[in-house]
């Protein structure tokens, strides 16, 4: 998959550099999911309660993605994303230092780790800017790949708070953070070729064009289901099978590794095929996926499947996505990774708080998982829609002889 024109093409310690700090900062963005077993139990919260808890981070990192998009774009990605470390390791050390001791506080420490998640706007960017076209689903999946992030809070965070409380996670979270931060110092560069800064007014001139709202309802749908599922699992697997937190956790990560590795797959598979083709298939699997899950099914092996399945495909439509979004808007990709990581991580926001408020309001998640199926038909169905035109037009916007495949 890796050809050697690859490796010539771009900047290798850069896209390695935007793995890692990508890896590590969804690591910490989604931490509350795999401990709100144990929160949830020291604040008596309710499945409702314990939704809107990991959601909270979640919507909170979707809104600071367009605030680095914009960044990203005006003064680079290397020192937006050092800005956004920063941040991130003051608020856990604090976090730290001062105890949480209550849901209030909770949430409040969730708002913090949004910045954590708006990583997102600011890696992908980093990498891009290095690869030519051919190229960019590829680079961009590798560097996106940093989702696995939320299958490391899934395997370790449940069994580093059963050993030192969860109190204690929130302070040794900030140790890898730090490597990464180290790393991303010494390895990172901006690509030698910066759009000029523009005005603000004119970042969202974006937003006046059709296929950037389509672009962003795509990723709403595939990434919003990763990163909804990531957070919500290890509740989902403790509060419908009874599994432990630990190996509620170990499901959950399963589930993760899925849809995180075959992030480059589907990024490739989209190089070849084209995104279009790519997704259709992908929102058919997934609204399979979901729907099947959607029935509590007899044991907690079945429903792993039914949700690796479901993640398999989410995860290879969030490389699908961006694949297309540099071939209509390679000039602006700083904001339109800002403005469709946004989206994505609202449809991240409404999935998680869903599942608990249906879990709260009928006793099982079926509603919740039901309606976000229903969301990736509707991504099918426009998709058959935008096609014959995104085919026809995009090729001819660029005014240069760069492939574009949709």
């Amino acid at each position: 998959m890796i050809s050697r024109d690859f490796l010539k093409a771009g900047h290798t310690p850069t896209l390695f550099a935007a793995f890692l700090y990508f890896d590590l900062s969804f690591m910490v963005w989604v931490i509350l999911g795999p401990l709100g077993v144990a929160i949830a139990k020291d604040f008596g919260l309710d499945p409702a309660q314990k939704g809107l808890m990991v959601a909270i981070p979640v919507l909170a990192g979707a809104l600071l993605r367009l605030v680095n998009g914009i960044l990203v774009d005006r003064i680079g990605p290397k020192k937006t994303g050092m800005i956004g470390q920063l941040i991130v390791l003051t608020g856990l050390a604090v976090a730290w230092t001062l105890g949480v001791h209550n849901y209030h506080q909770v949430l409040a420490l969730g708002v913090v780790l949004g910045v954590a998640g708006a990583s997102f706007a600011v890696a992908l960017p980093l990498a891009s800017r290095w690869y030519p076209q051919e190229h960019q689903g590829l680079a961009l999946g590798i560097a996106g790949a940093g989702n696995s992030g939320t299958a490391l809070a899934a395997l370790f965070a449940p069994m580093l708070a059963k050993a030192f409380g969860w109190q204690n996670v929130i302070g040794l979270a900030a140790i890898p953070l730090a490597v990464a931060f180290a790393v991303y110092m010494l390895l990172a560069k901006d690509a030698p070729e910066q759009p000029a800064p523009k005005k603000l007014a004119e970042y969202l001139d974006v937003l006046k064009v059709p296929d950037a709202w389509w672009l962003m309802l795509l990723y709403g749908v595939t990434f919003g289901g990763f990163v909804g599922l990531a957070s919500s699992l290890t509740i989902y697997f403790n509060a419908e099978y009874g599994l432990d937190p630990v190996i509620a956790g170990f499901f959950t990560a399963a589930c993760v590794f899925a849809g995180s590795f075959i992030r480059p797959v589907g990024g490739a598979l989209a190089d070849r095929h084209g995104g279009v083709r790519t997704l259709s298939v992908v929102y058919a699997l997934a609204a399979l996926g979901l729907g099947v899950a959607s029935f509590k099914l007899p044991t907690a092996w079945f429903a792993l499947g039914a949700l690796m399945f479901s993640m398999l495909a989410l995860g290879a439509g969030n490389g699908a996505v961006f694949q297309l979004a540099p071939q209509r808007f390679r000039k602006e990709i700083g904001v339109m990774t800002g403005l469709i990581g946004m989206t994505g991580g609202i449809g991240g926001f409404y999935l998680a708080s869903t599942l608990g408020l249906a879990k709260k309001l009928t006793g099982d998640y079926q509603i919740g998982f039901l309606g976000f199926a229903a969301l990736a038909l509707f991504a099918l169905l426009a998709l058959h829609g935008l096609k014959a035109r995104w085919r026809a037009v995009w090729p001819t916007l660029h005014g240069d002889a760069a492939p574009v495949r949709v």
